[in-house]
């Protein structure tokens, strides 16, 4: 049962979406409607590759089903259902992502010209979304652990100071947690910016596990945010690029409803939304036991890795109060440096040598995503392949970068950067100039550079270093990231 349940007013046991398409498949009714491969008759490899019970229930919004632009029934109530589950005032069922999660929830607080104070090392998607509305972030640079050479939460002295700076600000965003695990001091923030009559909007994307797990960091609704974005479909079972919108009592639901419909497809999936309200009642149910298991699981994991000697798999021993205010049990970070090999070298030999694939490897560092679904016997081979690496592979690791932050300079706004005139030059010609394109390693998605960024020394060598050690690079026109795109 999962910590909200003793003030659950619903019957966790429902899947309103589920069970309503559990009774049109049973009425065989004659579609004369989309989706065109008609309960996959019309696309017989479609449907062996992903089965008859996938596609049968592959339909288009109708009266039974309810509609997701404007729910009224079982839509509806699956929403309501979530929001009981989550400890929010209500939930909205997302079919674009946690990508579209963190735009509707950036473009309900900001309009243009709205400042908007957030930590630098966000998801491309909040960034995106202050290029469709024209809010100017104002930048809470973290701290960088100069061991592990990643980028901590915020302190709380830099959140109080950027709100006295920017008192017209309208929001503060937070990420809760970071890729790596790592968590402001939430509770804090919110009450900063509460008090100065702001917004406080949390990218959950990395934390479903925070609402159904005993001794894991405070969730972002628990900690009384206004706003969060939840990855459902990363650690909570979900499909891919399923998820849920959170807001508490101060946001006008109905508004939230409009922004989301701006850009969300009026063809929602009923395979995610059902899939959604399916992984909502198990993690209801059984949400607190399970990630209680993956807790244990990922701190023997840790043990056995630290063990081998070489790696360091981080954990609770970072929190220092502030910038690492918490630390998320569950993920499994491992610093690789010490064994002279980049994060991303030792991805690419886990899944190339060892059909192990990992979440991601940067210059530094590896992430195994714990969820739902492991068990202990693939820790047991993934902990055997690394200490193999380590044999197999150590060297000298003189040379190696382990910087995975950079400060940026910002010398105009994402939107007004990415709109404005532009002229494309080789990489090396751009030091100086200011950028009106993304580039990042993905995953995990932080932006290297984002537009209205100045292009420095630091940031061309980091881009050609990601690029050598074999990082998978995004974001830019030219897809060999040969050339970037500059203000003219």
């Amino acid at each position: 049962m999962n910590e909200n349940k003793a003030r659950s007013r619903l019957d966790q046991r429902r899947a309103p979406i589920y069970e309503a398409l559990e009774r049109f498949r049973q009425m065989r009714v004659v579609p004369f409607d989309v989706p065109g491969h008609k309960r996959g008759r019309g696309n017989p490899e479609l449907t062996a590759f992903l089965g008859q019970q996938c596609v049968g229930v592959d339909v288009n919004s109708m009266k039974p089903l309810d509609n997701l632009c404007h729910p009224v029934s079982v839509i509806r109530e699956a929403e309501e259902l979530a929001a009981d589950a989550f400890g929010a005032a209500h939930a909205f069922l997302m079919v674009g992502g946690t990508t579209s999660s963190v735009q509707s929830m950036v473009l309900t607080a900001c309009k243009r010209g709205d400042e908007i104070i957030l930590p630098r090392n966000v998801h491309r998607s909040v960034l995106n979304a202050l290029v469709l509305c024209g809010a100017v972030p104002v930048y809470v640079n973290p701290e960088v652990d100069k061991r592990l050479g990643i980028s901590l939460g915020m302190k709380r002295e830099q959140v109080a100071k950027a709100i006295k700076e920017h008192p017209s600000a309208v929001a503060v965003l937070v990420n809760n947690p970071t890729y790596y695990g790592i968590c402001s001091d939430l509770r804090a923030i919110v009450k900063m910016a509460h008090d100065a009559g702001m917004l406080c909007l949390a990218d959950e994307a990395h934390g479903t596990h925070f609402y159904f797990g005993g001794g894991l960091p405070v969730s972002a609704m628990a900690a009384g945010a206004d706003m969060a974005s939840v990855s459902m479909h990363k650690s909570g079972g979900s499909l891919t690029q399923s998820s849920l919108l959170l807001i508490g009592p101060n946001v006008h639901q109905g508004y939230v409803r409009q922004i989301i419909n701006l850009t969300q497809t009026t063809s929602g999936s009923y395979l995610l939304m059902s899939s959604l309200d399916i992984s909502r009642r198990n993690l209801a149910l059984r949400g607190r036991q399970v990630f209680h298991q993956v807790a244990d699981i990922a701190e023997y994991a840790r043990e056995e890795i630290n063990a081998v000697g070489g790696y360091y798999a981080f954990g609770k021993e970072l929190c220092n109060g502030d910038s690492v205010f918490d630390f998320d049990t569950t993920k499994l970070s491992v610093h690789t440096l010490d064994i002279g090999l980049a994060g991303i070298e030792v991805y690419d030999i886990l899944r190339d040598e060892y059909d192990i694939q990992i979440e991601f490897g940067d210059i530094g560092n590896i992430l195994a995503y714990l969820s739902i679904g492991d068990r202990p016997q693939e820790v047991e081979r993934l902990v055997s392949a690394l200490a193999e690496i380590k044999r197999r592979y150590r060297t000298d690791g003189s040379g190696l970068l382990s910087q995975e932050y950079i400060d940026p300079v910002v010398a105009a706004s994402p939107q007004e950067a990415f709109y404005a005139p532009k002229k494309s030059l080789p990489l090396r010609e751009t030091e100086g100039m200011v950028c009106s394109e993304f580039v990042m390693c993905y995953p995990p998605g932080i932006p290297i550079l984002a537009p209205g960024e100045r292009i420095t020394k630091e940031i061309l060598n980091y881009i050609e270093y990601a690029k050598a050690k074999g990082c998978s690079m995004t974001g830019p026109e030219d897809p060999e990231i040969l050339h970037l795109n500059v203000l003219a």
